[in-house]
């Protein structure tokens, strides 16, 4: 293994990571935003704020790892692709930041009214970052970011490839937060809510499919050399991507909620897999492969020392918040409902939402 593909596969390994556990965030903001009005919604925005409240900002940091392994150790390709893909880049971004400044807004808003506008923030933040984020994805796999960079800011990530992208994007995150929230619901014995959910994750999960195999209609025309590797090496990946989409249909389908979750994760990280597998060896399609791309072989080896001690350190911490949210004491705290003094809500266990209808 070179040195170059080492750090390239210790990218790509945090690039799945974010898709799947910040993937769920921002899915989460899909339910949140269809939830219904205040009152017939409540429950299900209680439900996101007490799943992904202690973990939300844990699972960004796979971003910041991104970023920054991007631009260190590829620092040619990262260059090219900001100075080209700005626009949507920037879009994520704002959707991002006012994604998790309103989400933790909302939960201390004084007023219904505050709290519904906070939580429209929230949830449409949450369905545009994705958005966008799949659209650079898209523009990438589609070749249109010239080695130079200072591409076209538009027609870059306006086609038919990173249009598809985005939806994908988006209706992956809807189906993996919706697996996940009806495990939830279940596990702390909210059996109408979970029944709610689990059509919810049935009816998403089958449109997200739908779109996957729509989506690659036009990257056979629009993505050349994507399309080859989609087709050629990625293709058994990509197949154990449908397997486990459909074993997750099946599973939600019997209320097997437990396993369902790992059927998507499985899903999802395959088609995050067969994306890399399928772009292999480029990191810029046509323009600069992983070998011309990557940085000093100092700075390689660097990162790769950073990235082991990050595993010593930063993994076990972030396993066991993982594993103390799923613990049956965290369940029992979180379903515990909201109790209200005379001066106003006390959020304890609940969301904002409960509080104002007087839960």
């Amino acid at each position: 293994m070179s040195l170059e593909f080492a750090v390239a596969a210790a990218l790509f390994a945090g690039v799945v990571a974010y898709a799947v556990f910040g993937g769920a965030d921002f899915g989460s903001g899909f339910h949140d935003l269809t939830a219904g009005g205040a009152r017939r919604g409540a429950p299900l925005r209680t439900l996101i704020d007490q799943s992904i409240g202690p973990v939300w900002e844990a699972n960004h940091v796979w971003l910041i790892y991104v970023l920054v392994m991007w631009w260190t150790g590829f620092p040619q390709s990262f260059a090219a692709t900001m100075t080209t893909l700005y626009v949507p880049f920037v879009f994520a971004l704002i959707g991002i930041v006012l994604r998790g400044a309103s989400f933790a807004f909302r939960k201390y808003s004084e007023t219904l009214w505050q709290a519904k506008l906070f939580g429209v923030v929230f949830a449409t933040s949450s369905v545009l970052a994705p958005f966008f984020l799949g659209t650079i994805v898209g523009a990438l796999a589609s070749g249109r970011v010239p080695a130079g960079g200072n591409g076209d800011p538009w027609s870059s990530w306006l086609n038919p490839t990173a249009l598809f992208t985005g939806c994908i994007s988006v209706g992956t995150c809807a189906f993996l937060a919706a697996t996940f929230l009806t495990a939830d619901a279940a596990r702390r014995g909210e059996t109408a809510l979970a029944a709610k959910l689990r059509v919810r994750s049935l009816v998403v999960g089958s449109v997200t499919g739908i779109v996957v195999f729509a989506g690659l209609i036009p990257i056979e025309h629009d993505a050349p050399t994507f399309w080859d590797g989609l087709t050629g090496r990625a293709a058994p990946v990509m197949a154990l991507s449908a397997l486990g989409g459909i074993a997750t249909l099946v599973l939600l389908w019997r209320g097997r909620f437990g396993p369902a979750r790992l059927t998507a994760v499985i899903a999802v990280a395959a088609v995050m897999a067969g994306w890399g597998i399928g772009q292999y060896p480029w990191v810029l399609v046509d323009q600069v492969s992983i070998a011309e791309g990557a940085g000093a072989p100092a700075t390689l080896q660097g990162l790769l020392v950073a990235v082991g001690i990050a595993a010593v350190i930063v993994g076990p911490a972030l396993g066991y918040l993982f594993y103390l949210t799923q613990s049956p004491e965290w369940n029992q705290a979180a379903g515990g409902g909201v109790k209200a003094d005379e001066g106003g809500p006390i959020r304890r266990g609940a969301s904002h939402w409960s509080s104002q209808l007087g839960n």
